[in-house]
């Protein structure tokens, strides 16, 4: 055919060129990964062969070509924060693969890559532009692209372990730490001497000069997990080429956004927003965006706060913030979708059989976000106006945004980079933590407005029978005031005539949720009590509400059922400790929430190890018998005959809710048995699994418990067993002898610490002697100024000491680079301070060197990072310590 030009021609060409030398074309696998925990999203060619690569799958071919769709937009493999900013980063890519299953190896694989690309009939590439690489052992690749293929050496560059293990590689491939594995082979395109960038393994190799275009992988070993390599018995092939990169090379241009696929969107998305086509950066974001948004939501994602359908919305709202920066008002992302269709919809029909469920949910989340985006950006310029270039965003700031208006945090990076700044991550991350343990006290609602609002009407209490109710919004409050409206990005409170919504109290925190109504959306962020009402403190997220507006009110049942797990393992906890510490512990106080249960109890002494398993397994125990929760209302008197134990803290009515819990003794009295007007399980097996995760005294004779319950449990358990077994892989040990292989590995470092200050105490006095052979005189006094090999900071001052008690009356400035880092010394004889001082000399070094120090007028030290000046500076010092010896 005649040298491909469109991308579509690319990608049938490709197709047709493996399907002509015996392969099936396999159509491209769903985004969302069939069956692969390991997975958010579909990330490379191989993904849906990985099971027959393993041998547990066969097929009923053994030569496959794909054109796979793929997404780098979350978890592990995530390119969404440079998505814009660069030539060839994307959310949306799509990976042109060939696969060999025990069929064809090196021999054929290698003359596969290069026919296609440099054969007149196919890519027809000039040869003199590619060069290639392979793993720095793998000589049968060698002699194939040297001997078959016709390249000369100079352009087959060996890459060895230069990433600081053992087949730690570029050019070595492996699926992880066990498994198929093998070398690899990549080819390299010269973009020309115009653009910047050196060749594969030489320090300018991050530059875009020369770029990957292709890449085989040969898996020919199992790896095992003492690390040995076992040749596996049917080698097999996986090859990925970037459709992107490719077409770039091929259209004659540079950045993968200057090709025919994203001129195409990058005009659409212009003409839809009145703009011309600039290459502004968020035009490239907006095309990129659209093959993402569109392909996920073919594939059956949906935007929601969690796992795919969060990183979808993610991408949605970045969207839609750089529409809004080129002068979007109205929703206009959807609007793209036929542009895309009319690029990718032949190859990738799901498009236009889905089309309208496509575009009506971009459409509903654009407007979703739109009405909370143009305050939110205002709030931002707000924090921003002050802070000059270099600055950073405070993580509250970052927080609130997040929180209140849906602004990821990634999204208010994207934005404030544009303009120089940083975001505090460590306070965002301390804001976050803070909202998961429900902690109010540092949380945005600090203030106690259950202490300023005095309701006199009382709230009907539903939560017990449903999470869910119609009612009546009964009095608004702003600013602890009495108010009619409150409205969008308003914080207030909310009082319904009756609502499912739990009260903070018990321990337990109060419910979070939203309050609905014909004009406006109230997100719950807490909900208290103010003497027989219930008052809801939260933002109003959309749209605004009134005082008497029907309502429709929801808690957010996941958070919900958490708190109920961790709320009555809180009560097994309780009596489990009573039954083995003693009737006298007694509880101190407690906190539920829907992360983690914190229990509070009197005891005096630490709990051990093995306290805490039998304390655990008692909890366990109860769990395991699946009893039903049962609940009694009971006068006080009746509570007490039964031996209900009342909550630390808590005020009682005459009417009182006792919760009993667990087996039954000889004498028929519950496990736990306790006054609670909180929320629980419906039998104590819904808890699923208790987890103690830390145990400490928090004040004179108080203990505090912290556990976990139900899948946040497992999940810790989980973690645990991984951590454990990457230790016991990494120390060759089975999980019994990990603690004494950590002793043995203890008192050997130790030992080898003692020995090396040993032999640096020797090889500075043998070097001592050495360096007395390079003083010079300046002046009429005695300069030594050298470099050192292998030295840290406190070898080198030993060696200091050393010369200069052989060199008395000198100024002696000694340097070493160890672990990448400058250590420098400057020792001056007591006589010649009044001439120069070793703290100047050491300033006057490290200064120019990226570094610091300091010390006293005859002795000082300092560190310093740019190791490739050093030479030059130490060359030019004599000068300047003659000119102050003078």
């Amino acid at each position: 055919m005649s040298q491909p030009f469109s991308s579509a021609q690319i990608r049938q060409a490709y197709i047709d060129f493996f399907v002509e030398h015996g392969h099936t074309h396999v159509a491209s696998s769903s985004l969302v990964p069939h069956n692969d925990p390991t997975l958010l999203f579909t990330n490379a060619g191989m993904n849906q062969f990985k099971d027959v690569f393993l041998g547990l799958e066969k097929r009923d071919y053994t030569r496959a070509v794909t054109a796979q769709k793929c997404v780098r937009a979350g978890g592990k493999h995530n390119d969404l924060d440079n998505v814009g900013y660069t030539a060839r980063h994307h959310t949306f890519f799509e990976m042109l693969g060939n696969f060999s299953f025990g069929d064809y190896f090196k021999a054929q694989a290698i003359p596969f890559a290069w026919e296609f690309l440099t054969s007149p009939k196919w890519l027809n590439l000039p040869e003199d532009k590619l060069y290639v690489t392979i793993y720095h052992t793998d000589d049968e690749a060698f002699d194939i692209w040297h001997n078959v293929v016709g390249l000369a050496p100079e352009r087959i560059i060996r890459i060895g372990d230069n990433k600081g293990a053992p087949f730690a590689s570029d050019n070595f491939w492996m699926m992880g730490d066990t498994g198929p594995c093998g070398p690899c082979t990549e080819v390299f395109y010269d973009h020309g001497e115009h653009i910047w960038g050196g060749l594969p393994g030489t320090p300018e190799e991050d530059g875009d000069r020369f770029i990957e275009i292709w890449n085989v992988v040969f898996m020919q070993y199992n790896r095992q997990k003492d690390g040995t390599m076992q040749p596996l018995p049917r080698p097999s092939v996986d090859t990925g080429m970037g459709l992107e990169r490719i077409s770039a090379i091929l259209q004659g241009v540079h950045s993968n956004y200057e090709i025919d696929i994203f001129v195409h969107l990058m005009n659409a998305a212009a003409q839809i927003l009145g703009i011309a086509n600039e290459e502004q950066a968020s035009l490239k974001v907006i095309a990129d965006h659209i093959r993402a948004v569109a392909f996920l939501i073919a594939d059956g994602v949906m935007p929601s706060n969690e796992g795919r359908g969060y990183v979808l919305r993610r991408i949605i709202r970045r969207a839609v913030r750089h529409g809004n920066k080129l002068g979007a008002q109205d929703a206009f992302f959807y609007q793209m979708l036929p542009a895309l269709n009319e690029v990718m919809g032949d190859a990738y029909p799901e498009l236009r059989e889905r089309r309208e469920h496509i575009s009506q949910t971009i459409l509903k989340e654009e407007q979703q976000f739109a009405k909370t985006l143009s305050q939110g950006l205002r709030l931002l310029e707000q924090a921003l106006d002050g802070l000059d270039e270099g600055a950073t965003l405070a993580g509250e700031t970052v927080f609130k945004l997040y929180d209140t208006y849906g602004f990821p945090a990634d999204l208010t990076a994207d934005i404030v980079r544009e303009k120089g700044i940083g975001i505090d991550e460590a306070g965002f991350d301390t804001h976050m933590q803070e909202q998961r343990d429900r902690a109010r006290d540092a949380g945005k609602f600090a203030m106690d407005y259950s202490q300023l609002i005095q309701v006199d009407s009382a709230t009907e209490f539903l939560g017990y029978d449903t999470d869910s109710d119609e009612g009546t919004i009964s009095q608004l409050y702003h600013d602890g005031k009495a108010t009619e409206r409150l409205n969008e990005g308003d914080e207030g409170v909310v009082v319904l005539t009756k609502t499912p919504f739990y009260a903070e109290g018990g321990g337990q925190a109060g419910e979070l949720g939203d309050i609905t109504t014909a004009s406006g959306v109230f997100a719950v962020q807490d909900t208290k009590k103010s003497g027989q009402a219930i008052i809801h403190h939260g933002v109003v997220k959309m749209g605004h509400i009134d005082v008497n507006q029907p309502s429709h009110a929801a808690v957010a049942t996941q958070l919900r059922a958490a708190s109920a797990k961790n709320h009555s393992a809180t009560h097994l906890l309780h009596a489990a400790l009573r039954q083995y510490l003693g009737d006298d512990v007694t509880q101190k106080g407690s906190l539920v929430n829907s992360d983690l249960l914190r229990f509070d109890f009197s005891y005096d002494q630490p709990l051990s190890a093995q306290d805490l398993v039998t304390i655990e397994n008692m909890v366990n125990q109860q769990i395991l018998a699946n009893q039903p929760a049962k609940v009694e209302l009971l006068t006080m008197d009746e509570a007490k005959a039964k031996g209900a134990m009342a909550l630390f803290g808590e005020k009682y009515g005459d009417t009182v809710r006792v919760l009993s819990m667990g087996t039954t003794d000889s004498e028929g009295r519950p496990f736990s048995i306790e006054l609670c007007g909180g929320l629980h399980v419906q039998r104590t097996g819904d808890i699923g699994l208790f987890k103690i995760i830390s145990e400490q005294g928090i004040a004179a004779g108080v203990r505090r418990i912290e556990a976990m319950t139900g899948m946040g449990a497992v999940k810790y358990v989980q973690q645990g067993e991984q951590q454990l077994s990457e230790l016991a892989s990494q120390l060759k040990a089975k999980r019994p002898e990990i603690a004494e292989r950590v002793s043995q590995l203890a008192d050997k470092t130790r030992d080898l610490e003692k020995q090396l200050e040993r032999l640096q105490q020797k090889l500075a006095s043998a070097q001592a002697k050495t360096l007395l052979d390079d003083v010079q005189t300046l002046n009429g006094h005695a300069v030594l100024v050298a470099q050192v090999s292998g030295m840290d900071g406190k070898a080198l001052r030993t060696l200091s000491d050393d010369v200069k008690s052989r060199l008395p009356h000198a100024v002696i400035v000694l340097a070493s680079v160890h672990d990448d880092k400058i250590a420098v010394t400057a020792s001056v004889d007591k006589g010649l301070t009044n001439q120069v001082k070793a703290g100047d000399i050491i300033k006057h070094v490290t200064e120019q060197l990226g570094g610091k120090g300091g010390g006293k007028p005859d002795f000082a030290q300092g560190g310093a990072s740019d190791i490739a000046g050093l030479p030059a500076v130490l060359a030019a010092l004599p000068t300047w310590l003659g000119e102050k010896l003078g």
